[in-house]
């Protein structure tokens, strides 16, 4: 996929995020798990892809993304920040599910993951992405 459309698919996810967090972030703790970890997955890949260290036919899957294996596995190239990178996402990713699929949380572990991605975002924009 071409990085003009991940930036797509990126802002429609950080409008959702933003509705979350404006309507409450205890009742919409689901789509922060589901938005935070694409909009994740879709930033790292429009940086890649910017670096020109994947093909265009290169998926991120957010599976991936919680394992050190698989990191070291499928990204075995350096670039900028990439161990501060990996390291946010990773926290988003280990509490995906428990948002997405489990009881409600309390809304500090929601503000954690919520601080993360906001840490995160603000590399990628540091790092050159525009738009986000």
């Amino acid at each position: 996929m071409k990085a003009e459309n991940h930036l797509e698919r990126l802002k429609q996810n950080l409008e959702i995020l933003e509705e979350s967090i404006k309507k409450g972030i205890v009742e919409r703790q689901q789509i922060i798990g589901f938005s935070t970890s694409l909009a994740s997955a879709e930033m790292l890949e429009i940086l890649l892809h910017k670096k020109n260290l994947i093909d265009p036919g290169f998926v991120v899957k957010h599976e991936w993304l919680k394992s050190k294996n698989k990191i070291k596995e499928k990204f075995p190239f350096d670039f900028s920040r990439k161990d501060k990178i990996f390291e946010l996402i990773e926290r988003i990713e280990e509490k995906r599910n428990i948002l997405c699929y489990g009881k409600p949380q309390e809304e500090e572990l929601i503000r954690e993951v919520i601080n993360n991605f906001n840490e995160l975002r603000k590399i990628f924009k540091e790092e050159g992405l525009n738009g986000i």
